[in-house]
């Protein structure tokens, strides 16, 4: 079942799941490591067959490597973009494994839209920088209140440890040259793959209406991850702590 927007016309999902990947590998040449240590730590804490809430799921990327790792998982997908979840939903239609859900994670009555009171494992990958302090606070309190004890939230995300500027600035130069290399090479940034949605037949509208929702892209404040850890813990995590991190990013494990 799904509460997503549902698209009539044919549309090669595949094609666009993995056009969506490349643009984002453009920004995260290591988004597959990460994804990796997340899917190890979910397997190490709460087993083979987990319960998992994918948050912000966009088009379905943790769910879409969870199941071909977990096949026994289940996964519920929610997000706001009508346009990468229509993605999501031609991507897994037809498996009971998954379920997806529209919701405003800014809405503080979201998680009622969920099948589900609990999971397993609550993750999240290069979503919540959108979000600016308070208002992650209070999404990380009712995350807790979603995973079980014993369970596990995990957020992949840009986390910028501000004491540490002339490090935060080498690394930037050096990898916007790298993004600048691999733009000339023909590689999509953020922009030309929605101007290219846009154009999609299928997508078109709830591209749309992605932009109607969301405007153009914002960020939030990318606090550091031991901001992030502390947090976790005042919202009731027993341990929490990076598991995964580059100059820029970390992969941070909250434990229920």
């Amino acid at each position: 079942m799904t509460d997503a927007h549902t698209t009539t016309a044919a549309a090669d999902w595949h094609a666009w799941q993995e056009s969506w990947d490349r643009q984002q590998e453009w920004y995260m040449p290591d988004r597959e490591e990460r994804f990796r240590v997340m899917l190890d730590m979910v397997e190490a804490l709460v087993g083979t067959a987990p319960r998992v809430l994918d948050l912000a799921c966009g088009t379905g990327s943790i769910t879409a490597r969870l199941l071909a790792r977990l096949p026994e998982a289940t996964s519920t997908g929610v997000d706001l973009d009508p346009a990468l979840l229509a993605i999501a939903e031609g991507t897994f239609a037809g498996d009971e494994r998954v379920t997806l859900v529209t919701a405003d994670l800014k809405d503080p009555g979201w998680a009622e839209a969920l099948p589900h009171d609990s999971y397993d494992a609550v993750l999240t990958a290069t979503a919540l920088h959108w979000l600016h302090g308070e208002p992650l606070t209070d999404l990380y309190g009712h995350i807790a209140g979603l995973v079980r004890d014993g369970g596990v939230f995990m957020n992949a995300d840009h986390m910028i440890d501000e004491t540490t500027p002339r490090i935060n600035a080498a690394e930037r130069a050096q990898r916007h040259a790298r993004m600048d290399r691999a733009r000339a090479g023909g590689a999509l940034d953020w922009s030309e793959w929605w101007r290219l949605a846009a154009q999609d037949p299928v997508l078109a509208r709830p591209t749309a209406r992605r932009f109607e929702i969301y405007g153009e892209h914002a960020e939030g404040d990318a606090p550091s991850a031991a901001w992030h850890a502390r947090v976790l813990r005042e919202k009731g995590f027993g341990e929490a702590r990076p598991v995964w991190c580059s100059p820029s990013d970390t992969l941070l494990l909250a434990l229920k």
